[in-house]
């Protein structure tokens, strides 16, 4: 606490952090960020946008939380490149430029981000930013899966279904669209997601010609 109050930005964040983490006392956590956010941390820029996007200590504030990423992610921080991204897609505190969230999506998958991978794959193979792009979705949903991501894993898995069903199989091991489709109704922790794993999982069972 005494480099916080001597104006340590790193033992601003960590305290900020701590109050979040442990006490839950969100208005002197947001004050911390805040406090190092205007000295340049660029993790305390990030923490403080989802301050302002939840309202957690502060006042809910979608215009100051897309700055705040923007801060951060502009500087090279994946996380706030993955958010700032996903505030141009939905038009969240910024206009919606899809051709922007694109870009700062592709900023993050390049630093490895599971959750950029997938979102930029979901722009390729949706063609949400120029041509429809199967093969560098499916490349996307790889890099993402290899790190254990179930989301990535369940639209993979569902991505090789179908382009198998329609005859433009992709290159994949056999058994592989059901592999990923079990990894994923095991890892989600979201119910309606592991449901649909399971449903196209049942799907591939009886579709034995299907990768």
């Amino acid at each position: 606490r005494r480099a916080a109050d001597q104006g340590d930005a790193d033992a601003k964040y960590t305290l900020g952090y701590h109050l979040v983490s442990v006490s839950q006392d969100y208005a002197k956590a947001a004050a911390l960020f805040r406090r190092a956010a205007d000295q340049g941390h660029l993790n305390a820029q990030y923490r403080l946008g989802f301050c302002y996007r939840d309202g957690t200590g502060v006042p809910q504030d979608d215009r100051e939380a897309a700055r705040l990423y923007r801060l951060a992610a502009d500087q090279g921080l994946a996380e706030s490149q993955l958010n700032y991204g996903q505030s141009c897609e939905h038009g969240r505190g910024v206009p919606q430029d899809i051709g922007e969230a694109a870009r700062y999506y592709r900023l993050a998958a390049e630093q490895g981000l599971a959750e950029a991978q997938l979102n930029i794959g979901l722009f390729c193979e949706q063609g949400r930013d120029g041509p429809q792009d199967i093969g560098e979705a499916a490349r996307l949903y790889h890099l993402a899966t290899e790190q254990g991501f179930a989301r990535s894993q369940y639209t993979l898995g569902k991505l090789l279904l179908q382009e198998a069903a329609a005859g433009r199989a992709l290159p994949a091991a056999p058994g592989e669209a059901a592999r990923f489709l079990a990894q994923a109704a095991q890892q989600t922790g979201d119910e309606e997601s592991r449901l649909e794993a399971l449903a196209a999982l049942s799907k591939y069972a009886h579709e034995p010609d299907v990768v």
